[in-house]
C-alpha cells in the first residue's frame, strides 16, 4: 500500500471519528433539553414552597423531601384514579390493537369491492380535526344512546377499527411481508384467519406494540374527552384527578409536582418496556407502499 493511500485512509478514519464525536455531543445536548423539564418537575416535588420561589433557583434541592409524596398520597387518590384509568386503557388497547390488525390485514391482503374507496376514506379521516366530530359524537352518545357519566364513549370506539392511523400503520407493516408466504400457506389449505394468526401476527408484533403504545398514550393524555364524558368524582381518571387536585391546592407547587410525577410515571414505565419494539416498528413501517 502506497504512502498516499495509507494517509488518505487515516484521514478518512479521523474524519469519521470526529463526525461521530460531534454527533454524540449533539445528541446528548438535545437529550438534556428534552429531559430537563422532567428533572425540573421532579426536583420541585422534593422542595419546600419557600425553596421553590427562591431566586436564583437551584438545580438540586437542599433537602430531598420525599415526605412530599407521602403528604400527596393523603389527599390525592392516586390508586383510585390509576384503577379508573386502567379500566379505560386496558380494554381499549387490547380491542384497538386487535381490530386495527384485522382492518390492516384486510386492506393489505384481501380483495373486495370498494376497497380503494374505503381505504381513501380511512386515510382522509386522519385529516379531520377532532374538534369537528366532538359535538356530534357527544350528542350521539348522550341523546341518541342515553349514555351519561360512563367510560363507554371512551372505550367502545376502539372496538371499531382502533383508529385510522393505527390501521394505516398495521397495513403498511403487513405490506412489507412477502405475499409468497400467504400463497404457500394457501396451497397448504390455510384460510385467511389461519394465515393472519399463524404467519402475519408473529411477524408484525413490533407494529402491534407500537399501536398499543399510541392508544395508551392517547388515552392517558386525553383530558378533553374525559372531562366531557366523566362527571362523577369516583370515576375520575389520572388526568381528571390531577386537574382537580391542582385546583384544590392552589399554590402548593411541591405537592402538585409530586402528584404530577406520580401521574406520568406509569406512562414512562410502559414506554420503557416497549421502546425496543416501538423503535423497530416505527423504523420498518412504511418501507413498502
Amino acid at each position: 500500500m502506497s504512502e498516499a493511500v495509507y494517509s488518505r485512509l487515516r484521514s478518512k478514519k479521523r474524519n469519521a471519528r470526529t463526525a461521530n464525536i460531534i454527533t454524540f455531543i449533539v445528541v446528548i445536548f438535545f437529550a438534556i433539553i428534552v429531559l430537563f423539564p422532567i428533572w425540573w418537575i421532579f426536583r420541585t416535588s422534593l422542595m419546600t414552597n419557600a425553596e421553590i420561589y427562591k431566586f436564583p433557583p437551584s438545580l438540586l434541592p437542599e433537602n430531598w423531601l420525599f415526605s412530599n409524596y407521602e403528604k400527596t398520597m393523603r389527599v390525592f387518590k392516586y390508586w383510585k384514579y390509576l384503577w379508573n384509568t386502567l379500566i379505560i386503557i386496558v380494554p381499549s388497547c387490547l380491542a384497538g390493537t386487535f381490530t386495527a390488525t384485522l382492518c390492516g390485514y384486510a386492506f393489505a391482503r384481501l380483495r373486495f369491492r370498494g376497497k380503494n374507496f374505503i381505504w381513501t376514506l380511512c386515510i382522509a379521516s386522519m385529516l379531520l380535526p377532532a374538534m369537528v366530530t366532538l359535538i356530534p359524537l357527544y350528542i350521539g352518545w348522550t341523546r341518541g344512546l342515553g349514555i351519561h357519566d360512563s367510560y363507554l364513549p371512551l372505550i367502545l370506539p376502539y372496538f371499531c377499527g382502533g383508529g385510522a392511523f393505527n390501521i394505516f400503520l398495521i397495513r403498511q407493516f403487513i405490506s412489507t411481508i412477502p405475499r409468497e408466504l400467504d400463497q404457500a400457506a394457501t396451497i397448504d389449505g390455510a384460510g385467511y384467519f389461519r394465515i393472519l394468526f399463524n404467519i402475519i401476527i408473529p411477524v408484525i408484533k413490533p407494529a402491534m406494540i407500537v399501536v398499543a403504545l399510541f392508544i395508551f398514550i392517547g388515552l392517558w393524555n386525553d383530558l378533553l374527552q374525559q372531562m366531557i364524558y366523566i362527571n362523577s368524582g369516583d370515576k375520575y381518571t389520572i388526568a381528571l384527578g390531577l386537574t382537580n387536585f391542582r385546583g384544590q391546592l392552589k399554590n402548593d407547587w411541591s405537592l402538585t409536582m409530586a402528584a404530577t410525577c406520580m401521574s406520568f410515571a406509569p406512562g414512562v414505565i410502559f414506554y420503557l418496556i416497549g421502546q425496543k419494539y416501538f423503535v423497530e416498528g416505527i423504523t420498518l413501517t412504511g418501507l413498502k407502499n
